[in-house]
């Protein structure tokens, strides 16, 4: 199953429809709190299977939350229903942090699963409740999957923006004979923050996705954050009082701006692991070996770094490489990281970690980049963690770019938000600034008309 995210091209009377759906579903999920906040009260069990939430529904009778029907107030069921038994799952594990779904929420994304809805080129058909009718949008594009591959649509809101997400049944990759992946060839991904992807494949060639955009978006993003939330802390409202019509445009720019971010993230993420799949169908490797490194994200490493590995989002980036995997006919396989980028592959011997991005062993003087160190170890291990084979290190590495349509990463484009003196700029200052002209042209004055001339230096 795959899933892509379209935007929705709306009047203002869609628009307020759209809203009202989400609204709705919002009231039924509220519904739901406030009805097992009551059992739990009286000392009853909680219902929790989306048969019974089904039945509850049923017996609150049509048109209870507006214009939202049957169908769409299921799938909030649905939702609430996984979400109880994902944390009651955990708590069963040993997993005393999960936590049941008690908390709630304005705005709920609807989803309409086949036969319920109708998709027709960019239009789409939603259905509401008795008494009103359909709801017609129109996309602003073309859905990248065929029209009866479409398995469903979820009617979802981001930054006061609304987008329909398409989930579509996407069959396996075919290929002809002699090109398709082979299984015994394997090659071992090491994810990380400056590289999303490292990859030791194997006749000694690897790939290396870089991902200093990613960060560089994430620390101007929070540079913007500070300054803002620092400006308007005096406007803030106290506890318990109205916040001013300031404030919440402050609070709407502010969520705005969030989504926009981690909708850049996002994509340049799904680039990362596209880049990553079509060079290994490439060379026909058939088994991806990915060192999982979330055993590290509950340690504690001091303020700068837990920021920068919740900004990460690797579960997320490990996500989008399996499914593409997975639609690519590559079997995943994850494995502990623990130890990959301080051992080294020529000799097997632990060596201290090194700062920068060179490996180098001081008992045998191998020598190779780091997180390639890291892939050619994870490559080597099998699903107990241990070593199995003995893998060549890469010699022939290919460097690629994520994130290109993030600002300021291409050549002629540059970031409104960076300036050459960084020190002294504490925020955005909107609107780019030419580029400097040419050695020997002089800079017109400000508010001249005349066209720059040509001085003689030296």
């Amino acid at each position: 199953m795959r899933t892509a995210r379209v935007g929705l091209r709306l009047t203002p009377g869609q628009r307020e429809r759209c809203f009202g759906l989400l609204a709705s579903a919002g009231d039924v999920w509220a519904c739901v709190l406030d009805m097992n906040r009551w059992r739990r009260q009286r000392g009853l069990p909680a219902v929790a299977s989306y048969q019974a939430l089904c039945r509850e529904l049923s017996a609150a009778g049509p048109g209870t939350f507006g214009e939202l029907d049957t169908k769409g107030a299921r799938s909030v069921l649905r939702r609430y229903s996984d979400a109880w038994f994902a944390a009651a799952k955990r708590r069963k594990d040993g997993d005393a942090s999960a936590r049941f779904p008690r908390r709630k929420r304005r705005l709920v994304p609807v989803r309409y699963y086949h036969g319920i809805f109708t998709l027709e080129d960019q239009r789409l058909r939603l259905p509401a409740g008795r008494g009103w009718p359909p709801l017609r949008v129109r996309l602003d594009r073309q859905v990248p999957y065929p029209i009866e591959q479409v398995r469903s649509v979820t009617l979802l809101n981001e930054g006061r923006r609304l987008f329909v997400e398409v989930t579509a049944e996407v069959p396996v990759a075919t290929y002809e004979p002699g090109t398709e992946p082979d299984p015994d060839r394997v090659a071992g991904v090491d994810p990380g923050v400056i590289h999303p992807f490292a990859v030791a494949g194997p006749d000694k060639e690897g790939l290396i996705v870089s991902g200093r955009a990613i960060r560089t978006e994430t620390h101007l993003h929070l540079k913007d954050g500070k300054y803002r939330r620092r400006t308007m802390a005096a406007r803030a409202p106290k506890p318990g009082q109205v916040g001013s019509r300031r404030w919440r445009k402050f609070r709407a720019r502010q969520r705005k701006l969030e989504a926009r971010h981690k909708r850049r993230v996002r994509q340049a993420q799904h680039e990362a692991a596209k880049t990553v799949i079509g060079w290994a169908v490439q060379r026909r490797i058939g088994t991806l070996v990915i060192g999982d490194p979330r055993g590290v994200l509950g340690l504690n490493a001091g303020r700068r770094h837990n920021k920068r590995v919740r900004d990460w989002r690797v579960g997320y980036l490990l996500r989008c490489l399996k499914d593409k995997a997975e639609q690519a006919g590559i079997r995943v396989v994850l494995v502990d990281e623990r130890g990959t980028s301080s051992t080294c592959p020529s000799c097997d011997r632990r060596v201290p970690k090194p700062t920068g991005r060179r490996f180098t062993c001081m008992h045998c003087g191998f020598s190779g980049h780091r997180d390639l160190v890291g892939g050619a170890n994870i490559a080597r291990r099998g699903p107990g963690g241990t070593i199995t084979t003995k893998n060549p290190f890469p010699v022939v590495i290919t460097h690629r770019r994520a994130g290109r349509h993030l600002p300021g990463t291409g050549p002629a484009r540059r970031d409104p938000r960076r300036r050459p003196h960084h020190g002294t700029v504490k925020r955005s200052n909107g609107r780019p600034r030419p580029a400097p002209p040419p050695w020997g042209v002089a800079r017109p004055k400000r508010g001249s008309t005349n066209t720059a001339k040509t001085t003689n230096v030296g």
